[in-house]
């Protein structure tokens, strides 16, 4: 891979993670949306601003290596949110559920961030870009660990 085509892949990795992001700041808004319980409400405000931070970091990273940076959500997570709608409109919006499409659209985007450091192909050379990487990753892990305990707590209680 030469040089160019090593830094495109770069950008693009850096792309799809400012998507999974947004992806996240789309399903926490739909979330919030869906409950009336403060406690709730500010924790996913919280994960709202800190996808909203990571894309700021990862944008000006992309700037940094002369891309673009894309504005856009995944796929997948357009469906997912899609879901989310279907679900709030015929089904239950109880905390549970809600919960767990959150701790769901978490392990998506833990999962992401791990593939983007093991790319082989990537070679992070800037120790910035990894460092803000683990960084990134490791507020997603607090956050699903945040959730996934809520959850728990909902199915014993």
């Amino acid at each position: 891979m030469g040089a160019l085509q090593h830094i495109q892949h770069q950008i693009s990795a850096l792309n799809d993670l400012i998507k999974i992001n947004n992806d996240r700041i789309a399903g926490y808004t739909k979330a919030n949306e869906n409950t009336k319980e403060t406690g709730l409400n500010l924790l996913f405000k919280e994960y709202i601003d800190q996808s909203k931070s990571n894309v700021s970091e990862l944008k000006e990273y992309i700037h940094v290596l002369g891309g673009d940076p894309t504005d856009g959500t995944t796929l997948s997570g357009k469906l997912n949110n899609t879901w989310i709608d279907v679900k709030a409109a015929f089904g239950s919006k109880d905390r549970q559920s809600i919960l767990a499409d959150c701790e769901r659209a978490e392990d998506v985007a833990k999962k992401a961030y791990r593939a983007a450091l093991d790319d082989k192909e990537l070679i992070w050379e800037d120790q910035q870009v990894v460092f803000i990487l683990k960084k990134q990753l490791e507020s997603l892990r607090v956050a699903h660990d945040t959730i996934k305990a809520l959850r728990d707590a909902e199915v014993s209680a």
